[in-house]
């Protein structure tokens, strides 16, 4: 024990007070026992202040921290702020990890001499587990990147993913690096300014981290504030534009990509963009760098084919997106390979069961005070 590193792991709590009990004892339950939790309730207005109390009173590694709403990027300040550990890993509150996960990248990192270590992980809805295969088999073996491949990789958005959560950092890279408060999707610019300092970057393909899937469709709970995504897409950019001027087309082709998405999904939710407003700024942003834009989508066919038809007017663009969904569903045109549907794997379950069961427990007992 004396001679592991201490791992800190940094939990935002607002309203997870279902969820919390599980993610809780997925962290107290770790096989690597070196590790401090620092919980931080950002004013949630359900129970979960007390559950953290309840399990700070049974388990001294647990560091309670209570605070007014400040939103995921104050929360996860604050933890970083308080952070002791020689390695630092983000869990979201809702979310869960397998008991060997820390130990994993501990040993993974120490091994490979590694800056930061990333997990594969499942998107867990209530029903069934997914993997996304695309890009690696579970049995894979783990795969090194120099700063120049994972910069690419991270523009590019598919091996590595913006997610602060389900990476084991050592804290010297990323002391000092704050989230960006009052906005959503805070993990794009951070990633980017804390993984530009990494030297060496080990990704592991063995899902260990289970990112909780909530029931609502991103069209029914689509809101302005998902616009953040742009804007912070935006500003990587420019830092891509003055630090990896080779990822500059990656850059643009992602930006293009999320402003057709974020086009469609305001049409969807015309009543949350009466007047256009939102829909004339993508377009505008297009239209200003349609030289630059154009050349970044050269070799890419279908991308090339959206931007055209986009041009001619979004309506044909998104006419051409029914017509293409309604061909694959009569079977005519084969579907884009998806995410491995996992369904009812009795050691997944038997674990989410066993968590389920104390989370249930521990969340009635705290109730009943």
């Amino acid at each position: 024990m004396s001679n592991e590193n201490k791992v800190s792991i940094i939990v935002p709590v607002y309203k997870v007070e279902k969820y919390l009990p599980r993610c809780i004892e997925s962290l107290i339950g770790q096989t690597y026992q070196n590790i401090e939790i620092i919980l931080i309730n950002d004013g949630s207005p359900d129970s979960c202040g007390e559950i953290i109390e309840f399990y700070a009173d049974r388990e001294n590694r647990i560091i309670p921290i209570h605070k007014e709403n400040g939103g995921v990027s104050d929360a996860r300040n604050t933890g970083m702020a308080l952070v002791s550990g020689e390695y630092t890993f983000f869990v979201d509150g809702d979310d869960w990890i397998d008991t060997t996960l820390i130990e994993v990248l501990v040993n993974q990192l120490e091994k490979d001499k590694a800056d930061v270590v990333q997990t594969a992980y499942y998107y867990a809805y209530q029903d069934c587990l997914q993997y996304d295969d695309r890009f690696g088999s579970q049995d894979d073996s783990p795969v090194a990147l120099d700063n120049h491949q994972l910069m690419r990789e991270l523009v590019l958005n598919q091996v590595v993913k913006s997610f602060v959560w389900g990476k084991l950092y050592k804290t010297n890279f990323i002391k000092g690096i704050h989230f960006q408060k009052d906005i959503i999707f805070e993990d794009v610019l951070w990633s980017y300014l804390a993984l530009q300092r990494v030297e060496k970057y080990v990704i592991t393909h063995a899902p260990l981290y289970y990112y909780y899937q909530h029931s609502e469709s991103l069209i029914a709970s689509y809101s302005l504030k998902h616009l953040d995504f742009l804007h912070v897409l935006k500003q990587r950019h420019e830092y891509v534009k003055q630090n990896y001027v080779h990822l500059v087309e990656e850059s643009y082709k992602e930006i293009l990509k999320a402003s057709l998405l974020h086009y469609q999904l305001l049409l969807k939710n015309r009543r949350k963009d009466p007047n256009g407003i939102y829909r004339k700024e993508i377009k505008e942003y297009i239209q200003m760098n349609e030289f630059y834009i154009q050349g970044a989508v050269q070799e890419d066919k279908e991308l090339r084919r959206g931007l055209t038809l986009f041009q001619i007017h979004p309506y044909v663009y998104i006419l051409y997106l029914v017509m293409k969904k309604s061909i694959r569903m009569i079977g005519l045109h084969p579907k884009p390979k998806g995410l491995k549907r996992i369904v009812n794997i009795q050691e997944h379950k038997e674990t989410n069961d066993g968590l389920e069961k104390m989370a249930t427990e521990m969340f009635r007992k705290i109730v009943k005070r």
